[in-house]
């Protein structure tokens, strides 16, 4: 590692911690020639996620656009942004531990819905009626009435 001061390539590491939550490492320095400290951080490099779009397209993972779907879905909904930026990261989990270098939008759509069935049902017909991309009020009919009757099998009569 090379002083970011004197070019000099003799570091000794003084601290290291965890950052991010525990995603990379911060790494406190000391040259060994001019003495000033530097932080430098670790992190796994991750290969870029590519996912397949309906269309055949192909564009880069993006937890942020991801993110914005499910607050739309949820808005006006008692869902926090907290808890819809852990379903992103349990999403992009998931798909990455498929070790696939590119993953379909629909398989993405799917695992999305999983998630957030569970946790707003509301924000689940939202975000399913724009996904699937309901032509006609008898598909939007059929995917209510597939979720009425997982509700009732559920005996959970409240949140609907």
């Amino acid at each position: 590692m090379k002083c970011p001061y004197c070019d000099y390539s003799g570091t000794k590491v003084l601290d290291s911690r965890a950052a991010n939550e525990n995603k990379s490492i911060r790494r406190r320095r000391e040259c060994e020639k001019c003495q000033k400290r530097f932080t430098t951080f670790e992190m796994v490099e991750e290969t870029p996620l590519i996912v397949i779009k309906k269309d055949g397209s192909r564009e880069e993972f993006n937890r942020e656009k991801m993110l914005r779907g499910l607050i739309r879905a949820c808005e006006k909904r008692p869902v926090s942004v907290e808890r819809l930026e852990m379903i992103v990261s349990e999403v992009e989990k998931q798909i990455r531990t498929t070790a696939h270098a590119e993953v379909d939008s629909r398989e993405i759509g799917e695992i999305v819905m999983s998630e957030l069935y569970p946790v707003d049902e509301v924000a689940y017909i939202r975000f399913a009626s724009v996904y699937r991309q309901f032509k006609d009020i008898d598909m939007f009919m059929k995917e209510l009435t597939e979720l009425l009757s997982k509700h009732q099998a559920g005996g959970d009569t409240n949140k609907l």
